[in-house]
């Protein structure tokens, strides 16, 4: 009966934390087909849009190892929920930004919403502790959570693109935050918090020290940015950023309970998984502008793009988030039939596929939908597996950490790969764009080839995973009757 009664919580649980990700797809992808939009409004280039992803993604790096840990520490719920207001509160103001610097300044605020998938994976995973199975469940568990996500994202999309091409920017820009803050009052009466805290103390000098390091590291991508590729200073400040990570590791390797145990970047499971996080966040988080620009690209003008309206954009996001939530859902289901490994593999090979295919098939809607879909197919499983999967590795105290820790090295990839694909899209020249705000067509080749690139490398980084990986090996010989009745 205890057994029935804690799978009932559980499952009580996922259902109130599957609104909370629908809330962060629907931040996600409400504002993608209004891109081009923004850009106007700001009197900005459409490559400048980057700077939005890139400066959203710093606040991220810098905000998920200190939730994730303090969520061990104090309670996962609580920091959701600490998360959640701050998110409210910034998506609230959004709208009231009338230059680029502020709405730059308050939409990096908005980033918070990226600690509630890590701090969800391990208030599920604290609670399944007692039962068997705890990684099918986690898993099973996750692949929801990112379909509600993707679902999210694609109502945001498809009634963001329709909106915006009807009513003020100034009304569709206020929607997302009245959501938001409808979802703080859900976590507040409906989530209850994880048994166990670890309690002790913040590691606040390792916090500040490595905030100091990914503050300059991302200061340098973003003087790259803005004074190109030829600056002595720009790249001094990139590598004084990485400089400053030795004194952040050495803090960390003799304290007795680090905001980040880098020890397990050492670890043979953990490692790849990280690195694998940090390439996949190349695509799916540094690809969303230059996506969302191309397609609102007026052939007739450049010579490329499809030219499409808000609302013929926000279609194509929808499709792939459609493919996104069908890859997050077979996900736990092929990785039961073969290894959790092989299955992050191919979902890596696919999401290589789909990008690198953009490069003779791009002309078309047609072309890029079908693109997409490959791509998304391979990125949901990818969303869904990588936080279950450091769960599943991750020490038994350390559980919120090693779930935050695939968001922190996503994020810095992707802030990577955002300021790298901005200064490709300012080569107008090389791309023959005449066109002040377009960008130029060699760019987006070059951001289709990094990420079709980069997932086909994070597939090989995978081959050196255990192949028992990610598994529950003292329950094995069990039956996915009690995983089931959790998601039933």
């Amino acid at each position: 009966m205890s057994r029935a009664i804690s799978l009932g919580a559980l499952a009580s649980v996922v259902g109130y934390l599957a609104f909370v990700e629908f809330t962060s797809g629907v931040l996600q992808g409400y504002y993608t087909p209004m891109l081009t939009d923004i850009a106007r409004a700001l009197n900005v280039h459409d490559a400048d849009v980057n700077w939005l992803e890139g400066a959203q993604l710093m606040l991220s790096a810098l905000v998920v190892p200190a939730f994730a840990k303090l969520g061990d520490m104090v309670g996962h719920r609580r920091m959701l929920l600490i998360s959640t207001a701050l998110t409210a509160v910034a998506s609230l103001a959004l709208p009231f930004a009338t230059s680029f610097p502020v709405f730059l300044a308050i939409w990096a605020l908005q980033g918070f919403y990226v600690v509630w998938l890590p701090l969800e994976i391990a208030l599920i995973w604290s609670r399944a502790r007692a039962m068997g199975q705890r990684s099918s469940i986690t898993m099973k568990s996750a692949g929801i959570l990112v379909a509600a996500l993707e679902f999210g994202a694609i109502s945001g999309a498809l009634v963001g693109g329709q909106l915006i091409d009807t009513l003020p920017l100034t009304t569709v820009l206020l929607i997302p935050g009245i959501i938001v803050a409808i979802c703080f009052f859900v976590i507040l009466f409906g989530v209850k918090e994880s048994p166990s805290p670890t309690g002790g103390r913040l590691d606040t000098v390792g916090l500040t020290l490595v905030s100091i390091a990914l503050i300059a590291f991302t200061g340098g991508l973003a003087m790259l940015r803005s004074q190109g590729v030829g600056s002595p200073l720009a790249w001094g400040v990139v590598l004084l950023g990485l400089a400053l990570m030795v004194p952040f590791v050495l803090w960390e390797l003799k304290h007795d309970d680090p905001i980040i145990d880098v020890r397990m970047f050492r670890s043979p499971t953990l490692a790849p998984v990280f690195l694998t996080a940090g390439l996949f966040g190349v695509s799916v988080l540094g690809a969303q502008a230059p996506l969302s620009t191309f397609a609102r690209t007026d052939p007739a003008e450049v010579g490329y793009g499809l030219g499409t309206t808000g609302f013929a954009t926000s279609l194509i996001i929808g499709i792939y988030l459609i493919a996104m939530i069908t890859g997050a859902l077979t996900y736990p289901i092929v990785a039961r039939r073969v290894t959790p490994r092989f299955t992050l593999m191919l979902a890596s090979i696919l999401v290589g596929i789909g990008f690198l295919l953009f490069l003779p098939f791009h002309d078309t809607y047609a072309q890029v939908v079908t693109n997409m879909v490959i791509a998304g197919i391979g990125s949901g499983a990818l969303v869904a597996a990588l936080p279950s999967a450091a769960a599943a590795a991750a020490p038994p105290t350390q559980t919120g950490v090693a779930t935050g820790l695939t968001n922190s090295v996503k994020t810095v990839g992707g802030a990577v790969a955002s300021c790298v694909f901005g200064i490709a899209l300012l080569q107008q020249v090389a791309g023959g764009s005449g066109s002040e705000t377009a960008g130029s067509l060699v760019g987006y080749m070059t951001v289709w080839t990094i990420c079709g690139v980069t997932a086909l490398i994070a597939a090989v980084t995978l081959l050196f995973v255990p192949q028992d990986a990610f598994k529950d090996p003292a329950h094995a010989h069990e039956t996915d009757d009690e995983t089931d009745a959790v998601i039933a």
